[in-house]
Parts: structure tokens; sequence; C-alpha cells
């Protein structure tokens, strides 16, 4: 499973013209689910970027997570995480899942972020053409793989 994740002031997302989800400050996590991705990985996502300090402290230091912050996280289904441009000029997604376990996968990372860490959240729709607007403070991007990849 992989993530980009931005410290953001605020981000929304809209399908077809209708708001879908909108944050504060927070995260705007793009999340993509790769063939063979588990509950464990969704897990360990959930976790590192719950704790992630990326948020300043009063000493301008990127030391305070999302918990200690209070922040939202907007997701954002992203199968084209797992696009592979090495051949050729058309990205290939066979390491994508399959659309029924990718969004079975993706139900679960928001609701472990929404019960077990108690994270306001708000998502796109799985499959459809979303719209995405941010503010990126910092700026700040992280690149997440649960097979440690990078």
């Amino acid at each position: 499973m992989r993530a980009v994740v931005q410290r953001v002031s605020s981000a929304s997302v809209k399908v077809a013209d209708r708001l879908t989800g909108k944050i504060d400050a927070g995260v705007l996590i793009y999340l993509g689910v790769g063939r063979g991705d588990t509950e464990k990985d969704a897990d360990y996502l959930a976790e590192k970027i719950t704790n992630l300090r990326i948020f300043e402290d009063r000493e301008g230091k990127m030391n305070l997570s999302l918990l200690e912050i209070d922040g939202q996280a907007l997701i954002v289904s992203q199968f084209t995480l797992y696009g592979d441009s090495r051949k050729g000029r058309r990205p290939s997604f066979t390491d994508a899942a399959p659309p029924e376990e990718g969004e079975r996968l993706f139900k679960y990372f928001v609701e472990q972020l929404q019960n077990k860490w108690k994270i306001g959240v708000e998502t796109g729709i799985f499959k459809e053409y979303m719209v995405v607007h941010s503010i990126n403070e910092g700026p700040v991007t992280m690149l997440l793989d649960s097979s440690k990849l990078f």
C-alpha cells in the first residue's frame, strides 16, 4: 500500500461538481492499494500517518503529529500510485489491486483512522473522477510504502 501525504491548511474533493469531502488543518492522503496488500499494510500506514511528526511545534520544528494537533484527514483513492512507467510511454497498472480488493482495503484504512485513531476523516468516492483542491503547507509532502520501498 502506498500513500502520498501532504500537510495542508485546507483540502477538498468534488465528484461531478458535488463536494464529497472537505477538511481544515491536517493531511491530504492519496492512497493506493497494491496487488497482494492486506489489512496489515493498511494498519501500518494508518499508524505511521497518524503519528508522523510533520507539524510544527512552537519553535517551528516539525515535531507534532496529526493526533497532537487534533487534525483531520482527507483521503482520496489513487490507484495510479502503482503506475509503472519504466517501459514505453504508457504506464502499466498491473501492480495495482483489482478494484474490488482496492475498495475493500481503502474502506478498511478509512475505518482504522476513524475508529482506532479517532481522526476526523473525509473522503472522495472510490473509482470516480475527482477534482481535488488543497493548500499544501510548507510544502510538506511525504511518500510512504507499507513494503518500505521508500
